[in-house]
């Protein structure tokens, strides 16, 4: 992601080594592959994805998980007040690193960040949300919050009902590395059919920051858009990020789609200025804002279905041997550390995403969203001052297990806003909402199928992925009746909440 250079480059590297390296950390868990053929292209199946066992005990709670919290992104409650002004974007070539220019006004991301949070912070969502330090309401027989949280920002929310049950600075605008991919993804994702074919050009490789993380796409190569996405969710490429940016107009064009989709979303701390989260003068976000993304992005069937897979084959080079052409492909997994484990952290029960992020400015960045017993939590975690191995997912995984035993037990301080869109249609009885929120596959197809996903293995594979069982998007009915109601709370369908 961001300048460091070699001994110290792997910092970038979201995985902490260069992408064509395998892993040195010792194999906890190992995941035997399945599909890839030997061209390197697997036959797909448009907008579904062969479902096989996922390597945890809580498989099935973790396709509650993406179910609920795809639901969640409709449980929102009234528009916010008092709402900081939004940065007015102007992209531009540059000499940037992705080649858009810095937003004129809008703050700047140095080297090194304060440690002190500003006085101003936008109350979007809540008044207390933009309080500096430690926001919680703790009522009776609540646990307290975990010790030894070094994060600069962090916030806890319920993914279904929208509320806050706790935050930390939520509303401090800081860089954010890899996770502002999730905007990226929210944004680009419904624009191509994923078995759209594209042949990488050496522009489209252009621009990319020096120690980049990258999934090893390369010049002269096709790839499917189904190919990049999962390089993208995977192995968090920057090299997918420019190709999909390029075919969608250019990093400048995909620069200010990113900052109109932020605007509408209503995540007024967010200023992008490279599409891929590559440290840039005035890109900045919050706590608050991605996990305003993350729960957008849940909404889209291919998004969930990407962020929860854990290993993929991705198409090699192609080589020529004795005049015959070959192309193989190699193995990729999820940098989520809370879906694919470490040698010191274990899967997390019931997690199923979304997107982390490592760079010099930005320090480690997630958000993760997970289920358990029904209850659908989001948590994002900014930029932890504790240098230990794993330690942006080890306070993740604290502040979930808190959520959870504290859900029902604490008084919200906040809740996460509807979209500007959603706030309107919802305010028209009989309104519908646009196609882009309730589409459920890449292309904007909006075809949501009535059929589980768990039900729909194909003989033809899907690229060897590893994903959760029942991500049950084809049963989710993103609108009941018609519009958004605000203050609803969208319950999991039942057929979704056990499948044995």
């Amino acid at each position: 992601m961001t300048q460091l250079h070699t001994p110290k480059a792997s910092r970038n590297q979201e995985m902490g080594r260069l992408s064509f390296m395998g892993s040195v950390s010792p194999a906890v868990v190992r995941f035997r592959d399945r599909g890839g053929e030997g061209d390197g292209t697997s036959r797909r199946v448009p907008g579904t994805f062969s479902v096989v066992p996922a390597p945890m005990k809580q498989t099935v709670r973790r396709s509650l998980l993406v179910t609920s919290a795809t639901l969640a992104s409709l449980a929102l409650t009234a528009p916010a007040s008092l709402a900081a002004p939004s940065p007015s974007p102007s992209p531009a070539a540059s000499g940037s690193p992705s080649g858009s220019a810095s937003p004129s006004g809008s703050p700047s991301a140095s080297a090194s960040p304060s440690v002190t949070p500003p006085a101003d912070m936008s109350s979007v969502g809540g008044t207390r949300l933009g309080q500096a330090g430690t926001q919680v309401a703790i009522a009776g027989g609540a646990p307290v919050l975990p010790k030894d949280l070094t994060a600069r920002s962090w916030i806890v929310a319920d993914a279904e009902s929208g509320d806050v049950l706790a935050a930390h600075n939520a509303h401090w605008r800081l860089p954010p590395a890899s996770t502002m991919k999730m905007l990226f993804a929210d944004t680009v994702l419904p624009r191509f059919p994923k078995t759209t074919v594209h042949k990488v050009e050496a522009k489209d490789l252009a621009g990319m920051g020096a120690g980049s993380s990258l999934v090893g796409i390369k010049e002269g190569e096709t790839y499917t858009v189904h190919d990049l996405w999962l390089g993208v969710f995977l192995r968090s490429g920057n090299d997918a990020v420019h190709v999909l940016s390029q075919m969608n107009g250019g990093i400048a064009e995909t620069v200010k789609d990113m900052n109109e989709h932020a605007e509408e979303l209503q995540a007024l701390d967010t200023s992008v200025v490279s599409p891929d989260g590559y440290d840039a003068s005035g890109q900045v976000s919050s706590a608050y804002d991605l996990t305003l993304f993350a729960r957008s992005g849940l909404q889209k069937q291919d998004f969930r279905e990407y962020c929860s897979t854990v290993t993929a084959k991705f198409p090699g080079e192609t080589t020529k041997k004795k005049g015959k052409t070959s192309r193989g492909t190699f193995e990729i997994q999820n940098t989520n550390r809370l879906l694919s484990g470490d040698y010191d952290i274990s899967q997390y029960p019931g997690i199923a995403g979304v997107k982390n992020g490592n760079t010099t400015n930005a320090g480690a960045t997630f958000t993760g969203v997970a289920e358990r017993n029904g209850k659908v939590l989001l948590v994002t975690v900014m930029n932890p001052s504790k240098t230990d191995h794993n330690e942006v997912y080890k306070e993740t995984a604290a502040l979930l297990d808190w959520g959870f035993q504290a859900a029902g037990k604490v008084t919200p301080v906040g809740e996460l806003v509807a979209p500007k869109g959603t706030a309107q249609a919802s305010a028209q009885p009989g309104a519908n909402p646009s196609a882009s929120e309730g589409s459920g596959q890449a292309g904007g197809a909006g075809d949501v199928s009535a059929k589980p996903v768990a039900g729909s293995v194909t003989e033809s594979g899907s690229g060897g992925m590893w994903i959760a069982l029942a991500i049950a998007g084809g049963l989710l009915v993103l609108l009941a009746g018609g519009g958004y109601l605000v203050n609803r709370r969208w319950p999991l369908p039942d057929l979704v909440r056990r499948r044995r």
